[in-house]
């Protein structure tokens, strides 16, 4: 009964997670239009328990930002440029996909174990 109840601990903290990270994508997506905004970087580190994961410290992209040309622009210094942000629109939606995957593969593996648990305690129940 340890090992399902162990099973169910792993798949809720990589659902937490994978939902971490997607918020932090979403974020990312919202601000791409913003001036200055640098993308934000979720890290995943080994969580105490065996084979967990947790999100580790949000980190900002080091990545040049773009320069945008627009002399109307209220940032625009004497060139008319201002810098931009350093989020690219295909990255944040792959990196949304492999979010969403992850996702549902630790909430496949949660509705499994916890229907193996089910399954046990009615036999113990007989």
């Amino acid at each position: 009964m340890g090992d399902l109840t162990d099973t169910l601990k792993l798949s809720a903290g990589g659902m937490q997670a994978q939902a971490t990270r997607l918020r932090h994508v979403t974020e990312n997506i919202a601000n791409a239009d913003t001036p200055g905004y640098r993308r934000k970087l979720t890290a995943f580190r080994q969580a105490m328990a065996a084979g967990a994961v947790e999100t580790g410290p949000v980190t900002l992209d080091p990545g040049a930002l773009e320069r945008v040309y627009d002399p109307a622009h209220p940032l625009a210094d004497e060139n008319g440029q201002y810098l931009g942000s350093n989020v690219d629109l295909v990255i944040e939606i792959a990196d949304a996909r492999e979010a969403q995957r992850s996702y549902e593969a630790n909430l496949r593996m949660f509705d499994q174990a916890r229907q193996m648990t089910r399954s046990l305690l009615e036999i113990l129940r007989r």
